[in-house]
């Protein structure tokens, strides 16, 4: 028992003793409390401009540090406006914490101010909803709701704060944190099975999905292919889980439309080792359609079962540990990179990456911005996707070498991710260059948080890639119906809207201008937004569909 306080200053305590450094939020009445608490600790809050945007980066600090982003909002239309960045971060997989305020017990079932039940509106966009019904339960709350949004697959959990229990009094102290949770590793014989599946296979493929990206993971996985070449190919959210040195058997990334070299490759493989895989990444039912194929799951969790992924076996349990576990009983396969197959479906993707040095001219195509980006930055450098085509053509075609160092929104695709995710970039990694690029759409989803990106002094790049239309959606609509429908929008001047905020804008007048600008960007201080007029003339190819129903 410690001395007499509040519970809004016991859950700060509570958030203290788990390492939390940000808080990213907006105040109102009903959650006060914690934010005069938040005065007295050592949590810096950044105060965001909308409540969609502050769970946003609260999801992306999750991602790329690990632990989960915290996001703290008031009553109502507060807690309702996090509703799509925690839908985001549970289906991303991104561990946070969402801390919203609610109306004083005595008012709860009446018709009052800003009243909503804050757990059924959250049931559907989290892992697990609490509401802290007496000072006394806040730190094993605080703590279960740590585990649990920390828990693979990773997501939101939310925390109800009524305003009358925050001011109650309390004797209770926070607990330290429980120590974080071991994962075993399986059965030596049924590692000696998954084994011979691989070792037996004519054309086995690594399919790497979300887990495998996590830096643990990505680096055994590296050890495993160094010792054991196996051709890999990666869903969009596994990006970068393959290093540069691998790279002659990385036949590129699958995704929404099946039409890439590392769809053929799929197509061919009679074994498939998933890693950390999750269909949501990538429907089975589009890479395995007549269920033929022999599927080795590895992941921390059992598989959810689909009609087209029904896995022959199961290592279940840590990651890492059972692909170091497996790694002794593969056989070396010294002659995979000689099967024409592998080969030109390699070469085919070298050969689409460096085309991109061949375009040029007044409007920027989406290769040659891709191809300038990778030759002008590090591996060190994080580099963020909005959705639209832009997206599409980033996912296919950068390259990328270290883990979440290539971040995108595919499960839920969600606009206006970008800016907000780039900003969190800047504190889970500082001092480290952040680039991000969005549509001229979803740009304007979540641009007011450049303001903040201001205030806060954060040093970043955004480009906008601009043609004037919901691309993505428009060149969907052309495939199914030969016309558009609502998809176009008016022109903004990039330029002097970030101007107006106080941040360095510029414009890319030709393709050839975007090396020295970039350089110059990166070497500016707070954050610097690029308007792009982009060259969608070859966007066609992006969506050739060979399944039906597919997509978007």
């Amino acid at each position: 028992m410690g001395k007499p306080q509040k519970a809004a200053q016991l859950l700060v305590e509570c958030l203290e003793k788990h390492g939390v450094n940000y808080i990213f939020g907006i105040p109102g009445a009903k959650i006060d409390g914690v934010f005069d608490a938040l005065l007295d600790s050592s949590i810096k809050v950044i105060v965001c401009r909308h409540e969609q945007n502050a769970a946003f980066m609260a999801g992306a600090y999750g991602r790329l540090t690990g632990e989960p982003g915290v996001v703290l909002v008031t009553s109502g239309p507060g807690v309702s406006n996090l509703a799509t960045g925690l839908l985001t971060a549970t289906t991303e997989g991104d561990p946070v914490i969402a801390l919203g305020g609610s109306v004083s017990r005595s008012t709860k079932l009446r018709d009052t101010h800003q009243n909503v039940d804050n757990l059924k509106l959250m049931e559907a966009v989290t892992k697990l909803g609490m509401e802290v019904i007496m000072a006394e339960n806040v730190p094993e709350i605080v703590e279960n709701a740590f585990r649990i949004a920390t828990r693979p697959r990773c997501g939101a959990v939310f925390i109800s704060l009524p305003q009358d229990i925050l001011m109650e009094m309390t004797n209770i102290e926070a607990n330290a944190p429980v120590p974080p949770t071991t994962w075993s590793v399986a059965p030596d014989t049924v590692l000696g099975c998954a084994a011979q599946y691989i070792n037996d296979a004519r054309l086995p493929v690594m399919l790497l999905g979300l887990e495998a990206s996590r830096p643990e993971n990505s680096a055994a996985l590296c050890m495993l292919l160094e010792e054991t070449p196996i051709a890999t190919v990666e869903t969009y959210q596994a990006a970068g889980a393959v290093s540069r040195n691998l790279m002659d058997g990385f036949m590129g990334r699958v995704g929404l439309f099946k039409n890439q070299p590392a769809d053929t490759l799929l197509d061919a493989a009679d074994v498939v080792i998933a890693i950390g895989y999750d269909g949501v990444e990538y429907e089975p039912s589009v890479w395995n359609p007549n269920r033929t194929k022999k599927i080795v799951h590895i992941d921390y969790h059992k598989a959810n079962i689909h009609t087209a992924y029904l896995p022959n076996l199961e290592l279940t349990g840590d990651i890492a540990n059972n692909i170091l576990s497996l790694m002794p009983k593969l056989r070396k396969r010294t002659k995979l990179f000689d099967l024409p197959l592998v080969n030109d479906l390699h070469q085919q993707l070298k050969l689409k990456l460096e085309s991109g040095a061949l375009y040029s001219g007044r409007v920027m195509h989406p290769l040659r911005f891709i191809y300038d980006l990778r030759k002008s930055i590090n591996d060190n450098v994080t580099v963020i996707s909005d959705v639209g085509s832009h997206y599409i053509w980033l996912a296919r075609f950068f390259e990328s070498f270290s883990p979440r160092h290539l971040l995108f929104s595919n499960g839920q695709q969600t606009l206006g991710v970008a800016l907000p995710w780039a900003m969190a970039c800047t504190l889970a990694r500082p001092g480290k260059k952040v680039v991000s690029i969005s549509g001229d759409g979803g740009f304007l989803f979540s641009a007011m948080e450049l303001e903040t990106a201001v205030r806060e002094k954060m040093d970043l790049v955004h480009f906008v890639w601009c043609d004037g239309a919901y691309n993505m959606v428009l060149e969907q609509q052309k495939m199914k119906y030969n016309r558009e429908s609502a998809v176009q929008f008016g022109y903004v001047d990039i330029v002097k809207y970030a101007e107006s905020f106080g941040a360095k804008g510029f414009k890319i007048n030709h393709s050839d201008e975007f090396t020295p600008i970039l350089s110059e960007a990166l070497n500016l201080k707070g954050p610097v937004i690029v308007e792009v007029p982009i060259d969608y003339s070859d966007n066609a190819e992006l969506f050739k569909v060979k399944i039906e129903n597919i997509g978007h």
